[in-house]
């Protein structure tokens, strides 16, 4: 799971960094055009036309590629996506989120290990989906619900291929 969040933000950033580079050249050779897109942009948000043209004035001698890249790109060139902190924060969370269940399944009777592994990976799915609401100020609930009904799901599907192939196996 690590190393497909490393390869998924890895490509994000290779995106962003395409899109910055583009937006560098488009400055670079046609400023004008470039301006007077920022222009109707600011306008199309609302700002009457003189209006937009002072804003986009202050922010192009202020800094224009940071301008563009806000306005046009949505990108902060300042905070691009780390490939790294995802990797590691991915690696993090499946393992620690893997303890209950990896519990469960080496303390459970052999005639119970199935449900009470899927009670202790729904429960974990709550615990995780809390704990993730909290860290990022949003509200439990709809976290709890989103990460309860994935985790079905994909419990659901995981199980039926795992019966499948592994009657087929036998």
């Amino acid at each position: 799971m690590a190393l497909g969040e490393y390869v998924s933000v890895s490509t994000q950033r290779d995106t962003e960094q395409a899109l910055l580079s583009k937006e560098r050249r488009e400055l670079r050779d046609y400023a004008a055009v470039e301006f007077n897109e920022l222009v109707t942009m600011y306008e199309s948000k609302g700002l009457s036309a003189a209006t937009a043209r002072t804003v986009a004035q202050e922010l192009t001698d202020n800094d224009a590629f940071a301008a563009h890249a806000d306005v046009e790109l949505g990108i902060d060139p300042a905070a691009l996506t780390n490939p790294w902190q995802a990797a590691v924060s991915s690696a993090l969370s499946f393992t620690v989120g893997a303890l209950l269940p990896l519990i469960a399944i080496l303390s459970s009777p052999t005639t119970w290990r199935i449900p009470i592994t899927v009670v202790a990976v729904l429960l974990a799915l709550v615990i995780t989906g809390a704990v993730s609401a909290r860290l990022g100020g949003a509200p439990k609930g709809r976290a709890v619900v989103r990460n309860l009904v994935g985790g079905v799901v994909a419990l659901a599907i995981t199980y039926a291929i795992g019966h499948v192939v592994g009657a087929a196996i036998t």
